[in-house]
């Protein structure tokens, strides 16, 4: 449920901001006419998420054991991709989100096409909507619990929705750049956990060597573990010496996707994409990070610190016009 509740936390809350942001923008420009717009690509993206969300969980009744497997290895290794890729797209473009944005607004205006408001509320949301969907139809497949992942993701993006509204409201400042830093790295661990869960999927389907298939080494008539069974065998199996249903591997499983049997396969992916995609996040985020300066000799916040919080009038229906974004 944790790992859940803070998906939908982290995708709630961009979804948020984004939607905060043209909504105070379109008010700024006293165009509060063209908000229904808005609201309608907003609801479509909501609709076109849970209208994924009931095919894949829904469809798959009427396929093969086979086809099931593959088809939720697949869908695994696409919600991988796609994380990943957010991960780092927020990472770059965190602070010029709200420019983006307000250039996509103006473009919609300027051209007399106030249709594309739909359109821009409908993708800006809908990527969000979808990478969520299908990060935890992965992770219910991966790791079960479904009614708690459900209700935890749910809480996630509520919470996400009181936090936007506070900050919408110049009720709360918020350092964006820690939240999405730590989320982010978070979100890597659970994803190397749905990478593993894929690629035992595949090789379940025989579509990857595996010790489902042929090419497993057996030993005395079992396929083999540890070393002996490198590469397509067993990496370890605790199923005899540790409880899958005790907190402790629930909460192992929920976080860093351990389960009590994983094959050399699922084990190097997992310690390569954590190895890889890990060490890339950290050192990105060091790199970006803004250098120490000297204090302006005038009060009030530096560049720097509008840059990494969020502040209340940014979002704020009655802020200027001219007032720069934080992010952007």
């Amino acid at each position: 449920m944790l790992a859940s509740f803070l998906i939908g936390l982290r995708e709630g809350l961009e979804a948020a901001l984004v939607v905060g942001i043209l909504v105070a923008y379109l008010t700024q420009l006293g165009r509060r006419d063209v908000l229904p717009r808005l609201w309608l690509g907003v609801a479509g993206a909501i609709a076109l998420a849970l209208a994924i969300g009931a095919f894949f969980t829904f469809g798959a009744y009427a396929l093969t054991f086979e086809a099931q497997e593959i088809i939720g290895g697949l869908l695994s290794l696409l919600a991988v991709a796609m994380v990943t890729w957010m991960i780092f797209w927020m990472q770059n473009h965190a602070r010029t989100l709200a420019s983006g944005l307000r250039s996509g607004v103006d473009r919609a205006i300027a051209t007399g096409g106030l249709w594309g408001i739909v359109v821009l509320g409908f993708v800006s949301v809908a990527r969000e909507g979808v990478e969520t969907t299908l990060l935890l139809w992965s992770m219910v497949q991966s790791f079960g619990n479904a009614p708690e992942s459900l209700a935890g993701a749910v809480l996630g993006i509520l919470c996400a929705a009181v936090l936007g509204w506070l900050v919408a409201r110049g009720m709360l400042r918020l350092n964006l750049r820690l939240f999405f830093t730590w989320t982010g790295a978070f979100l890597i661990v659970v994803a190397a956990g749905v990478l593993a869960y894929g690629i035992g999927d595949l090789q379940e389907a025989g579509v990857l060597p595996g010790p489902n298939t042929v090419l497993a080494p057996v030993v005395d008539g079992v396929v083999a573990v540890g070393w002996s069974g490198f590469p397509f065998g067993w990496a370890f199996d605790l199923t005899t010496a540790f409880d899958p249903t005790s907190p402790a591997a629930v909460i192992l499983q929920a976080t860093i996707g351990f389960t009590a049997r994983m094959s050399w396969l699922q084990v190097i992916a997992w310690m390569l994409y954590v190895g890889v995609v890990g060490a890339l996040f950290l050192v990105r985020a060091v790199t970006a990070s803004p250098s120490p300066a000297p204090a302006p000799p005038t009060a009030g916040p530096t560049t720097e610190t509008a840059d990494s919080n969020l502040h209340s009038s940014a979002l704020s229906p009655h802020s200027k016009e001219t007032h720069e974004h934080p992010l952007s």
